[in-house]
């Protein structure tokens, strides 16, 4: 008999444990964890008795972040059904094909995309699709919400970004949320006083860990609907706000905008994921005193596995960190494990990486082993253990015989003045191989001698990229991740303009 971990309903817990604490603040509405238990159980009680969701069904969701897709996400975790993650920027044949692999049992969504889901009511079982205001009027008191949550129980599924091949639906259970909530705490701290910034989705790990975090801390919340780098740098300079999870280019758009100014000392940690960044970004931050903490993760371990300490921050500048507790990180070299500064495939293990992909047995067996997970990304560890994140495998450029890794080229490029993005990807070379293909959004007209000569003193001759594209901006998925195959795309499709 298989023995399955059960810890106390998680929402009904915190609001038994702090019940007036602040869970959400949403634009002018302000909620405590009484409150949004109060009104998730409602909501669950709309999903099970009105519109038929059993334990154990998935549905679909397709939202912004709102007070009101916040709700839906709790409201799904008290009647105990999956929540199939769509990122609403995708196209409906991209829509369509998520949720078919998954064979939802309805979709929910927000008003501003209707037009969007009434077109996907054919991919979905009897069509049945429903608006957020409809779950909110149909709402009722006639719910009891399970006593326990099975820990194992896959509470999220999402979607690789799909940066290289057809995305792939990750298994998110109750248990991989809870470690990588610990995980966390365990390497940031916790303080009463805590208050997360969410200006990354909810339908993304980085958001939803955040919502999972808010729970098992009692901490707040504050949710943006969208990123907005003056409102937010207004928050931070204002004081009230400790920890932001930020990307690269999110980032970049805040130290822009704050110019001279400084931030609050209240606020501890701006957690920055989503790729290797620029060594420029990190030096700016640092002379400004801004708490950056570099973190590498992905939708497979349920947000963070490895972050930089606080004490290691400045010494460590570039690196990613140590694993969080509970977890285990080696580079893989021909199946063997590589030495310090040997460059291999990072291979992470720990209770917050997801136990596989739905219906992917292929991908599985291809992606673990041992029970190790084979993350696809390169790096290394340094004598110290800590690791240094060089670039997904997929990108890496082979020129002439020499590793070029693409996010090196981007960091320089970054550091122009001028240059307010960059991408690089590799184009086929008769005589090389591959040669490095830079795009860039510059603030003005750049020439190519003069962006070859920038480069060349600051990388080695093979890595200088020998075509510069300009374009008004680069290709990003939900999570501002750089989407290089979309650039593959923009040459083959000839959209765009060479420097």
């Amino acid at each position: 008999m298989e023995n399955h971990l059960f810890l106390p309903n998680l929402l009904k817990q915190r609001a038994f444990l702090t019940p007036e604490r602040r869970a959400l603040t949403f634009k002018e509405h302000r909620y405590t964890f009484r409150e949004v238990y109060d009104i998730a159980g409602r909501w669950a009680g709309a999903l099970r008795n009105q519109f038929d969701l059993k334990q154990g069904t998935k549905a679909g969701v397709l939202i912004r972040n709102t007070k009101e897709g916040y709700f839906l996400l709790l409201a799904l975790q008290q009647a105990g059904v999956t929540a199939v993650m769509l990122n609403n920027r995708l196209t409906n044949e991209e829509l369509e094909f998520q949720i078919q692999d998954t064979d939802i049992d309805a979709l929910f969504y927000d008003k501003e995309f209707q037009k969007p889901a009434y077109l996907l009511k054919r991919s979905i079982n009897n069509e049945r699709v429903f608006s957020l205001s409809e779950v909110e009027s149909q709402q009722t008191e006639e719910f009891q919400p399970q006593e326990q949550t099975e820990m194992d129980s896959i509470c999220t599924i999402m979607y690789t970004s799909g940066t290289t091949g057809k995305p792939k639906g990750v298994l998110q259970s109750y248990n991989n949320h809870w470690w990588s909530a610990v995980g966390s705490a365990l390497n940031l701290g916790l303080k009463e006083t805590d208050v997360w910034l969410c200006a990354v989705p909810l339908f993304h790990i980085s958001g939803y860990s955040i919502l999972m975090r808010s729970i098992i801390y009692g901490m707040e919340i504050k949710l943006y609907e969208k990123f907005d780098d003056a409102a937010v740098n207004q928050n931070l300079k204002e004081g009230g706000i400790t920890i932001i999870s930020v990307v690269s280019a999110m980032l970049q758009r805040l130290l822009k905008d704050l110019g001279e100014d400084t931030y609050h000392p209240d606020f501890r940690c701006m957690l920055l994921g989503g790729g290797p960044a620029p060594k420029s970004m990190l030096d700016q931050c640092k002379e400004k005193g801004i708490p950056v903490y570099q973190t590498y993760g992905m939708t497979e371990t349920s947000s963070q596995i490895v972050t930089l300490s606080p004490e290691d921050s400045l010494k460590k500048l570039g690196s990613a960190g140590k694993p969080l507790f509970p977890c285990e990180l080696k580079i893989m070299v021909s199946g063997q494990e590589a030495a310090a500064k040997e460059q291999g495939e990072i291979a992470v293990r720990g209770p917050n990486v997801t136990q596989g992909y739905f219906n992917r047995q292929e991908a599985n067996t291809k992606s673990f082993e041992n029970g190790w997970f084979l993350t696809g990304d390169i790096g290394y560890r340094d004598e110290q253990g800590f690791l240094y994140v060089l670039d997904r495998r997929s990108d890496l450029i082979i020129s002439g015989g020499e590793n070029v890794y693409p996010a090196e080229i981007e960091s320089v490029l970054v550091s122009h003045p001028d240059i307010a993005e960059a991408g690089v990807i590799g184009i086929d070379s008769e005589q090389w191989g591959q040669v490095p293909a830079a795009f860039i959004v510059a603030e003005k007209k750049l020439s190519i001698a003069d962006l070859q000569d920038f480069c060349r003193n600051r990388l080695a001759g093979y890595k200088v990229p020998h075509y510069f594209y300009s374009v008004e901006s680069l290709p990003r998925n939900a999570s501002n991740k750089l989407l290089r195959k979309n650039l593959r795309e923009l040459v083959d499709k000839g959209k765009i303009n060479e420097n």
